[in-house]
């Protein structure tokens, strides 16, 4: 019975979301306040009505309801609870669940905390919203309706891909939905700019704190789901250019270009047209990741679903959302002023030549991951595009991004001087030149492509500290002074400094782990140590044990340098019978300058065990910054100055008669 009130529910939202699309838009049309204010109302029904089926989706797994051909197939009587509740959008009908449950979400809270924003907007916004659910609640209930019922219910289920028995599971993909479907009311937001033909600071001042949630979500995110595949994997990285990991990376670049922009508009009013773009790319880049995802043209790791007819089902949609926003954009673009006017030397110049290099490297990723699709389409032709083409392409765009970066913060509004800049950017310069050369001489490092880009991280970091010790007023300020300066910034402006310094601080860790890694791969006897790096690693013995649904292999490895012992790792090897597939858990120690990792491999028949060896510098640093970055979006989210109106100008676009 929950079930089918689940699926009710389900029928319930779709009609909601098609009432949310149509009645608000005719009262925006005709000025009729009755109908616009139908937009909050039906978005809160929608909300529920969407929980409400993913409660009694999640009932059905949490009492192993095998009469659901959904749990049937991907769950298990076996499986400890946290799996059977992450379970639920662990598989392609779940997960499309979760995907519109978070649109449903950020619907609901426009409507709730965007009373500040003009009902007209509003009701546009929330009605643009509700268009984008209705062709995703058609897709589910059309060619992947959870709540499907098995004619003969079998004894137990099929069990759960065992990769993905983990806890990363249970935050990764909500993290990753809450920033692909979050860029949705960036979309939203962009195409009622269009209809209303009001773009101006306060337009900007709406959209940021949504762009920032969605920013946010997806950092943490693509941190989160590296940092699983890292350790869970057993491989000893932490990327692989794959093109599902492409198809999240690719919003989070154009993402970031556009929380930049909306910065111009807010501030500046100018890159009114640029920034729509941005808006509904960003958006179109999250749709073109699902139908990658879903639609059975790759094969990955990461892939829900291989039928191609869901494929086609949602390659409609992104041509409708898509290609109506940019249609739209053609027409009504005229219509937006260019906003004001900046020299060249300026902070709009520099957050414009940012935008410009991410778009690049947009581009590089897009035509890394797509091309073989298209070749393969027309031709015939396998090809395969992977590391070296991005490490050659995308690496050097990223790191005059991150140089540029740097200089951003010594930049003016609206006019800088230039020898005022170069002065400020000289001393960031020198000093980052001083610490990477004290570094390398230290630590013996000599591979020049290491230490350029430990550089540039270095200068981003310092270019940073530079620009906050300045607004402290230091060195002139007294320290109480300069810290009661620092103390009275804005929270965007705190926002701000960490996030880039959390970016230096990634960075750093990828140069590190990718330069100077060691790693040794061997069949090993216990007692037999192996040398990786400044480190010795010893097999000491192998045992056997059982978990919850598996069945295990534990290696216990001594780490030691020198003859001081560092750590006992234990790597492990699972194996669960329901599913009949192996995993790998490897044996981690995190340092403060990076990991020592252990791998236990398939015995020889012999007595030796196949063993894989790392030393990974910088490993934490990578997670750092990604949680510093994280972290800063949502400290910047708690500015009050998002949560008010912004003044209107006087010479901002009207709206459309």
């Amino acid at each position: 019975m929950i079930v089918e009130l689940g699926h009710l529910a389900l029928w319930l939202a779709f009609a909601a979301a098609l009432a949310q699309a149509i009645v608000p838009l005719w009262g925006v049309q005709t000025r009729t306040a009755a109908a616009m204010r139908v937009a909050d109302t039906a978005a809160q029904v929608q909300f529920l009505a969407t929980a409400a089926a993913f409660g009694a989706l999640t009932w059905a797994y949490v009492t192993s309801d095998f009469s659901l051909l959904n749990v049937a197939l991907n769950s298990h009587s076996g499986k400890p609870m946290l799996y059977k509740v992450s379970g639920v959008w662990a598989n392609h009908e779940g997960s499309m669940l979760l995907w519109v449950l978070m649109l449903a979400l950020f619907g609901v809270l426009i409507s709730v905390f965007g009373r500040m924003i003009p009902v007209v907007m509003r009701s546009t916004v929330l009605s643009v919203q509700a268009m984008i659910g209705v062709g995703f609640y058609a897709f589910i209930l059309i060619t992947s309706n959870p709540f499907l019922r098995v004619a003969t219910p079998p004894l137990d289920g099929q069990g759960m891909n065992p990769l993905l028995q983990d806890p990363g599971v249970a935050f990764h993909p909500p993290l990753l939905y809450l920033g692909y479907v979050g860029f949705s009311t960036a979309f939203s937001f962009a195409v009622a700019a269009l209809i209303t033909g009001r773009v101006d600071p306060a337009w900007a001042r709406w959209m940021r704190p949504w762009v920032l949630i969605a920013w946010a979500g997806l950092t943490a995110g693509i941190a989160l789901g590296s940092w699983w595949a890292y350790y869970e994997l057993g491989w000893g990285g932490f990327w692989f250019w794959d093109p599902v990991e492409n198809a999240s990376f690719m919003p989070w670049l154009i993402g970031t270009a556009l929380l930049h922009s909306a910065i111009v508009v807010e501030k500046r009013n100018a890159l009114l047209k640029w920034t729509i773009l941005l808006a509904i790319l960003t958006f179109s880049l999250s749709l073109i990741g699902t139908f990658l995802v879903r639609s059975g043209i790759l094969s990955s790791v990461h892939a829900f679903a291989t039928d191609p007819g869901r494929g086609v089902f949602i390659l409609v949609l992104l041509a409708l959302y898509v290609g109506g926003a940019l249609t739209l954009y053609a027409w009504r673009g005229s219509s937006i002023g260019e906003g004001g006017v900046f020299a060249i030397w300026s902070r709009e110049s520099g957050l414009l030549i940012n935008n410009l290099g991410l778009a690049t490297a947009t581009g590089v990723v897009f035509v890394g991951t797509l091309y073989p699709l298209f070749l393969e389409l027309f031709n015939g032709a396998k090809i395969t595009v992977g590391a070296p083409y991005f490490n050659q392409s995308f690496l050097p765009v990223f790191g005059a991004l991150m140089f540029a970066a740097g200089i951003g913060p010594f930049l003016s509004w609206k006019r800088a001087r230039p020898a005022v800049v170069l002065r400020k950017a000289a001393i960031g310069l020198a000093v980052a030149a001083v610490l990477t050369a004290t570094i390398a001489l230290i630590l013996g490092l000599t591979e020049a492509p290491g230490l350029f880009g430990s550089f540039i991280a270095l200068w981003l970091a310092v270019a940073t500290l530079q620009d906050l010790a300045a607004r402290a007023g230091l060195p002139k300020a007294g320290p109480a002074t300069a810290l009661r300066r620092v103390a009275g910034l804005p929270r965007s402006a705190w926002g701000l400094y960490l996030g880039h310094l959390g970016l230096a601080v990634a960075a750093a860790g990828v140069v590190a782990v990718s330069v100077w890694k060691a790693e040794a791969i061997q069949t090993t006897q216990p007692g037999t140590p192996v040398e990786v790096g400044p480190y010795a690693f010893t097999l000491e013995e192998v045992e056997s044990g059982t978990g919850p649904n598996y069945q295990t292999t534990i290696g216990q490895v001594t780490v030691t340098r020198g003859d001081t012992p560092i750590r006992v790792l234990k790597p492990e090897r699972r194996f669960y019978p329901v599913e009949g597939q192996p995993t790998t858990e490897a044996g981690i120690a995190t340092l403060w300058h990076g990991d020592i990792y252990a791998v236990l491999g398939d015995a020889d028949g012999q007595g030796g065990f196949v063993t894989r060896y790392y030393y990974n510098p910088g490993v934490p640093w990578m997670w750092l910054g990604g949680l510093m970055m994280a972290l800063a979006a949502l400290i910047s989210l708690t500015d009050r100055r998002l949560r008010i109106g912004a003044p209107t100008r006087r010479l901002a676009a009207q709206p459309a008669e």
